[in-house]
């Protein structure tokens, strides 16, 4: 199993716990939870269940039915309802041929995708609290595991409830995007040849999401898997936009409105910019979907530097998502070939690249020097000066030591002029200027190959290459 690790870690630590393990498992659709799950457990599962998109309760019993019966509990009659069902996963359970893991001997329930199984007006959340509070809690030998896509149901019912559920779970595993290091490694497992510098690029379109990179074949080139999969009508991700959404909201129209005008900016978009939209309005229903965007990793929120009036900024942090709205939405071309070397492809490239600089704000910490240090990142615009300046990244250090950081996407190493010195120098005085900072600014070159060693590379404090972004 590429990466994982910490996860992994947790798991066996529910296997040798003395007492029962109610374990939630969530993150972005196709990132792989399913997948951990059974290829840690091997199938070793006293019973599973998956929930079923877009069907009515009496189907979701029926499957759950079928599914005890499979594991070997003889039942005739429909399940009348979600009380029944558990009454029943608990009589199975209690079975002394109740299939077990074979070093641990726990009893594992793993239920994947379980907001599809609270259908309207259903009594699925309070059976599944009866079940836990009543027998499953006391059962030392279970490990009971939840799953789910929808990540805003799992946030809002199951880690921040405070009913039946309040400090019922025991262990929980937010599963994010590979690194480019557990890229790199999944590359090698499954002989595609990619130079560094194109994993960046497919991290670019397609993120660390495991589901897309394993559709790739190895007997192309990145820009032919591109073409196959995004841009060809038979190809697997080409309605992957529109699946992605309809799969996680139920009425996502608002959802797919805000992701729209967020897209057009590329550090962020405020609040009270998006209230005035007319497709996503005000009101509880904004807040309601900038949380789900933002806790299925769609968008992040950060505060801009002492703006703290202005409110928050929601900037689109899914790479995928920003190659729908770049290039597929108002599709120009149907090959992504007559793209490559257009100003709109290379434009594209520059703003993704700063996305996966964030995406490895760690990485660039570690190179650095600065892991242990706490620091909050953000982007910043000057509204006063003229000429006016903008920073994409700025790691602002609790040691009293902001990192102005510059990302440069390109296949030599960059070469630094009098021009561009002089833009550098003009943002670190703009930003002090306007912010009446005091902290110590260092500039910070992120790039892809380095920079070429000339007159104008004085001023910069330190020089990352894309190899800094693939530290483990």
């Amino acid at each position: 199993m590429i990466g994982r690790k910490r996860e992994i870690d947790l798991i066996n630590l529910c296997l040798s716990s003395p007492k029962a393990e109610f374990v939630v498992v969530y993150g972005r659709r196709r990132v792989g939870k399913t997948y951990l799950i059974k290829e840690f457990f091997k199938n070793y599962f006293s019973f599973y269940m998956t929930g079923i998109s877009n069907v009515k309760t009496a189907r979701q019993l029926k499957a759950f039915k079928q599914n005890l019966n499979e594991y070997g509990l003889d039942i005739k009659a429909p399940i009348k309802d979600w009380f029944e069902a558990f009454a029943l996963l608990k009589e199975l359970l209690s079975k002394d041929y109740v299939k077990r893991e074979p070093v641990s001997g726990k009893r594992i329930v793993f239920l994947d995708e379980v907001p599809w199984m609270d259908t309207a007006r259903s009594d699925f959340k309070s059976a599944l609290e009866y079940f836990w509070n009543s027998w499953a809690s006391e059962q030392n030998d279970l490990v009971f595991i939840v799953c789910g896509s929808a990540t805003s149901w799992i946030v809002d019912h199951l880690l921040c409830n405070h009913g039946g559920f309040y400090n019922r779970i025991t262990r929980q595993i937010h599963l994010k995007p590979f690194t480019l290091a557990e890229c790199e490694e999944f590359y090698k497992e499954n002989q595609i040849l990619f130079t560094r510098f194109q994993m960046i690029e497919a991290y670019m379109i397609f993120g660390g999401i495991p589901y897309y990179l394993n559709l790739m074949d190895r007997r192309l080139s990145l820009a032919q898997n591109v073409n196959e999969l995004i841009f060809n009508p038979q190809g697997q991700l080409y309605y992957e936009y529109d699946h992605l959404l309809g799969s996680l909201f139920k009425n996502h129209e608002r959802h797919a409105a805000i992701l729209k005008a967020i897209s057009k900016k590329d550090t962020g978009v405020l609040r009270t910019e998006l209230s005035c939209i007319t497709a996503i309005g005000d009101g509880e229903p904004l807040t309601k979907a900038l949380k789900e965007l933002e806790e299925c990793g769609f968008i992040r929120k950060y505060k801009n530097y002492r703006k703290l009036k202005s409110g928050f900024f929601y900037q689109l942090m899914d790479p995928f998502v920003r190659f729908y709205f770049t290039f597929l939405e108002n599709k120009r071309h149907d090959n992504w070939m007559n793209y490559l070397h257009t100003p709109s492809y290379f434009s594209w490239q520059g703003y993704s690249f700063e996305i996966v600089c964030l995406w490895h704000v760690e990485q660039i910490k570690r190179a650095l020097g600065i892991s242990g240090v706490e620091s909050i990142e953000y982007a910043w615009k000057s509204k006063e000066s003229a000429p006016g300046a903008q920073i994409d990244l700025l790691i602002d250090r609790a040691d009293g030591v902001i990192n102005l950081c510059e990302a440069k996407f390109s296949e030599n190493p960059y070469e630094m002029d009098a021009s561009y010195e002089k833009v550098l120098l003009n943002k670190m005085q703009v930003f002090y200027q306007e912010t009446g900072c005091k902290k110590s600014i260092h500039i910070t070159m992120l790039t892809t190959n380095g920079c070429k060693n000339n007159a104008y590379i004085g001023s910069i404090q330190r020089i990352l290459s894309m190899d800094d972004l693939f530290c483990g």
